[in-house]
């Protein structure tokens, strides 16, 4: 894809620095700060290519502010050095560059692909970034065994088979397996079921397979079966149909009333997938269409999906970008993105004609290893379904600015009843799991003015071989401390400005007014310390939360313990604060609802974490964990039960009813298997 200086899209770039960033002889570079702007960027002009490439921008922490592509590297660096003209926006990227980075590439096309890849692998500050990237599902009908599966899959296609999607969302495939089946009578059990089979299953029962894994159908005609389904899903719907109908007509004259049923509900099910596909326009068989809307500083991006001429769905996404960009120049960054890691359909409908469409088109049919069309309807069914896309996208938007808006005032509010010299634009919430000290975890969830930030979410293994068992406080100290360290280290290694101080350092230099929108979306983003810390429990936990702050001079961060009510009643919490006396909300005061979602998010988080780990670990005898338990009780409980499994769902008098199991004892047991946390 590159010549010498870059062997892949991730090679490692090709760095000068210039000579005006290197202090003078004998002087340390740690006696003064690292200079930034126009100067250090005009410092790599005189060795750079005129040919295509991709430059990338660095701050002084070395972390990469910007990446873009050219067709003449030269040119391109040298129009940052020129101020006059340029938007707030480049301003702000110029005054903060500290270093640049170049990759020479043999084409434009090939500078596109590597700006998407560079762009998805650093996210950087002021480019539009891709978010909520996740994997589309897709369906697949495995190859590699006798009798092939229907599944759901997501991630590379290593598996032999037939994939068919993608499709929006993992609920839109299983409802289109789920009518498969009944169509096709597939089976979708693993290999290992399969195998193990002695008698049909539930599946065979309820007339949703024909039970290859028992002989009930031979693998010959259950080849038949799934050669109709693969046709069916490659788009021959209709003959598919046709067949059908016919077979029915024949089986109904010859007084097969069993079979023509049969085939009668195939035809009621392959309609009912049809009919699940929303809009079918005809002429777009396969075709991505991407329609973009922006409204109060934000834009929405809504993505159809057509293959085999039916809609398999759709996404809404919404890029990180800066306010002052128009639509097209987020679409254009966006769509690049979107197809780094993603098959391409032969077809890509936009709402907006794009700058780099005709060299996306190239760059994605090299990709592709086949012609891709970039199209901006003008006219006909194609904008009819464009149009439809700009619909959704319109309204994603309101109900996301509407959210949006909600979760900032529940932010101010909760700023105003915690006495915060401002609304918190972060707050982490912690809470810890276990059953009697084993398989111990922490968890942290985060939410911001955009709701909860999941890729935020940590999870803590409880490591400390010094920790007593179940001990709660020592278990809170150690995760907020592993969490906060981090943190401290981070700022004192690499303090930042601040974007307040940046941007008048910009205005001074240039001499441009300050845009309050423009300066607004510098502070977008999630910031990495939080404005507020809940933890789960009491005053003991408080002060555990403001002793182990205040070591790592993160003191000025507030700090809230929220403690459960009576009986663990939801709405009659105490919340501990330092400095005054417990206090409690009114029972409907809606910041009292924004902190019962903040914490049950964390327990919710942490319930499965702590799960997952008990189950990895349960490759022994669940009932060897539980404490009290020695090889006496754990055979009464077997052969009184049968199985741990059933002792897992016993009740407390069933329980007390076995020999040697006290009502205490039992009372243990059943809250060992029911996540009763100490």
């Amino acid at each position: 894809m590159s010549d010498d200086k870059a062997e892949g899209p991730l090679a490692p770039a090709t760095a000068s620095e210039p000579p005006e960033s290197r202090p003078p002889a004998g002087r340390s570079p740690a006696s003064r700060s690292p200079a930034t702007g126009p100067d250090v960027i005009a410092g790599y002009l005189r060795t750079l290519t005129s040919g295509p490439g991709v430059y990338r921008m660095l701050d002084t922490a070395g972390d990469v502010i910007y990446v873009g592509k050219a067709r003449n590297l030269k040119a391109r660096v040298q129009n940052y050095t020129r101020l006059a003209g340029l938007p707030n926006r480049t301003l702000r990227m110029i005054q903060a560059t500290a270093a640049m980075e170049f990759v020479s590439v043999r084409t434009e096309a090939e500078a596109l692909l590597l700006e998407a890849n560079l762009i998805k692998r650093f996210r950087p500050r002021f480019n539009v970034t891709l978010r909520d990237d996740k994997s589309f599902p897709y369906i697949l009908i495995r190859r590699d065994q006798g009798a092939p599966q229907i599944l759901k899959h997501r991630g590379a296609r290593t598996i032999k088979g037939e994939y068919f999607g993608p499709f929006a969302s993992a609920g839109a495939v299983n409802r289109t397996i789920n009518m498969l089946e009944r169509a096709f009578l597939l089976r979708s059990c693993s290999d290992a079921v399969f195998e193990s089979r002695t008698r049909p299953c539930l599946l065979y029962q309820i007339k949703r397979c024909s039970a290859p894994c028992t002989g009930e159908i031979g693998l010959e005609d259950y080849g038949r079966l799934v050669e109709e389904a693969i046709r069916f899903l490659r788009g021959e719907s209709q003959s598919v149909r046709e067949m059908y109908q016919r077979l029915m007509e024949e089986a109904a004259e010859k007084l097969e009333f069993e079979r023509a049923a049969t085939l009668r509900n195939r035809l009621w099910a392959l309609a009912h997938v049809t009919a699940e596909q929303a809009i079918n326009p005809e002429g777009v068989e396969e075709a991505d269409v991407f329609a973009a809307f922006q409204e109060g500083g934000q834009t929405c991006i809504q993505v159809f999906f057509f293959r085999v001429g039916q809609n398999w769905g759709n996404r809404a996404y919404y890029p990180k970008a800066d306010r002052s960009l128009p639509a097209e120049e987020v679409l254009d960054s966006f769509v690049a993105q979107f197809y780094d890691d993603k098959p391409v359909p032969r077809l890509i409908l936009l709402s907006h004609d794009i700058a780099n469409r005709a060299l996306l088109g190239e760059a994605l049919s090299i990709k592709a290893d086949r012609r891709i069309e970039i199209r901006v309807p003008q006219r006909g069914v194609k904008l009819g379904v464009v149009d439809h896309a700009l619909t959704n996208a319109r309204e994603a938007l309101g109900r996301k600015l509407a959210e949006s808006s909600s979760q900032k005032t529940l932010l101010a509010q909760l700023g105003a009843r915690f006495g915060l010299a401002r609304p918190p634009r972060r707050v982490d919430v912690f809470d810890n799991s276990h059953i009697m000290g084993t398989n111990a975890v922490g968890a942290m969830i985060v939410a911001g003015p955009e709701g909860f930030a999941k890729s935020a979410y940590r999870k803590f293994n409880i490591r400390s071989a010094a920790l007593t068992p179940g001990d709660d406080y020592a278990m809170m100290r150690e995760v907020l401390e592993r969490r906060f360290r981090r943190l401290a280290e981070s700022e004192a290694q690499a303090p930042r400005d601040t974007p307040e101080a940046l941007w008048e350092h910009v205005a001074a230099e240039e001499e441009v007014s300050v845009d309050a929108e423009a300066a607004d979306a510098i502070g977008d983003a999630l910031p990495e310390a939080p404005d507020l810390v809940l933890v789960d429990g009491g005053a003991g936990q408080l002060t555990i939360a403001r002793e182990v702050l205040a070591e790592l001079g993160l003191g000025h961060i507030a700090a809230v313990g929220v403690a459960k009510g009576p009986d663990r009643d939801a709405g009659r919490e105490h919340f501990h604060m330092p400095g005054r006396p417990s206090f409690m909300l009114e029972p409907r005061d809606p910041v009292l609802y924004f902190v019962q979602r903040l914490r049950d998010e964390a327990h919710r988080f942490a319930i499965g974490t702590h799960r997952a780990k008990r189950a990895k670990a349960l490759g022994v005898n669940p009932l060897d964990e539980i404490p009290g338990i020695g090889p006496t009780r754990k055979r009464a409980l077997l052969k009184h039960f049968g199985s741990a499994k059933a002792v897992s769902r016993a009740g407390v008098e069933d329980l007390q009813a076995v020999s040697g199991i006290s009502a205490e004892m039992a009372r243990k047991i059943y809250d060992f298997f029911h996540e009763r946390r100490v």
